[in-house]
């Protein structure tokens, strides 16, 4: 049986345990070993060649960041999941583990019985090993490990023919909204496309990005510190305006209302249920976009695991909405985009460079 080979790397024994066990009951996994700080897992991954590594942030000697850095001159690191607090400060220091090349996240938890913790863990991790096992074992996804892969050429936006369906009658051809869904992958790529955008756009963007609570409030203010635009974690009754970046709030739902002079559109955030596993759910988004700007908006579709937005994508495409999908080389997972692009609803797939080029060619 194909076997990937996991370190786990925390301070604390009683997450060594929660998450080694979380591992161990998952089929094909074999946990190698385990280590207290960022030092001693370096020694390790050096003898015992991990596949696959969760890493807690704060340690002593080395901490979790430290370590990645350490990573950045090693060929064929392990793919590094972070085991982050659920802390303003864990959102901040995820965010960078993220930016320095970590695939993913999994929050720590923090109450409740261990099996319980263990079950949590696990549920969280097997989309990730099914990931890391389809990229050691099946086909080589090139752009899977984003910073120890070679980079991938730049190419130029492939325009994908319309379908067949035409636009509904009177349909106004400039968009007056942006729309976004992106998962894993999705804090590196939007730190770089977001500052790409022009301080003068003259529309609004919604964001969902897969990310439970704290996260996304750290993500929104990180975000806002390196783009021209104004970023901010959407709150309920925000008025939708042109040049703002609103960001579904982890662990909620998103979607467009008509405002009381039924001319403004505002953001109403919900408790609803998840929708694919998640919570935000681009689909649910893309549902009330489809709605409210008939053939006057643009959905854009990122790297991330599942298939979370496209049936959302469906109803925007038929309602006459523009959309783009970002490219297979350049997804950390080519999940979300794949589905769209191969049913041939994509108007435009894109390399990330160029997707901030795209959308604006959309207003």
């Amino acid at each position: 049986m194909n076997t990937i080979k996991a370190l786990v790397v925390d301070d604390t024994i009683v997450y060594r345990k929660i998450v080694g066990d979380a591992l161990k009951q998952i089929p094909g996994i074999e946990v190698v070993g385990t280590a207290n700080n960022g030092k001693i897992a370096l020694s390790k991954i050096k003898t015992l060649k991990p596949d696959l590594m969760t890493l807690d942030i704060e340690m002593p000697e080395m901490n979790g960041i430290e370590l990645l850095q350490a990573l950045q001159n090693m060929d064929n690191p392990p793919l590094v999941i972070m085991v982050s607090t659920l802390t303003h400060q864990g959102g901040e220091l995820t965010l960078q583990a993220l930016e320095l090349g970590a695939f993913d996240f999994l929050p720590k938890p923090e109450d409740g019985r261990m099996a319980d913790n263990m079950r949590k863990v696990k549920k969280t991790l097997e989309p990730i090993v099914r990931h890391v096992k389809r990229h050691k074992f099946g086909r080589i996804d090139p752009a899977a490990r984003p910073k120890s892969a070679a980079p991938a050429k730049v190419k130029e936006p492939q325009i994908v023919p319309r379908p067949a369906q035409p636009r509904p009658a009177g349909i106004r051809s400039k968009s007056e909204i942006i729309g976004i869904g992106i998962s894993t992958g999705g804090p590196n790529a939007l730190t770089k496309m977001i500052p790409m955008l022009p301080k003068d756009l003259k529309v609004p963007i919604l964001i969902v990005q897969h990310m439970p609570p704290v996260f996304t409030t750290s993500l929104a203010d990180s975000l806002n510190k390196k783009s021209a635009l104004d970023v901010l974690e959407a709150r309920d009754g925000d008025t939708i305006k042109s040049g703002k970046i609103f960001i579904a709030p982890g662990g909620k739902q998103m979607k467009i209302v008509a405002g009381a002079d039924g001319l403004t559109r505002k953001i109403k955030i919900t408790d609803d249920p998840p929708e694919n596993s998640c919570k935000p759910s681009a689909d649910y988004l893309f549902r009330s976009i489809a709605q409210h700007y008939i053939g006057r908006a643009t959905g854009v579709i990122m790297t991330g695991m599942g298939s979370d937005g496209f049936k959302g994508l469906v109803q925007m495409k038929n309602n006459g909405s523009v959309i783009i999908a970002q490219d297979k080389n350049t997804c950390t997972v080519y999940g979300m985009p794949k589905e769209p692009t191969e049913s041939g609803i994509v108007d435009v797939i894109a390399p990330l460079e160029k997707i901030a080029a795209e959308i604006v060619k959309t207003v």
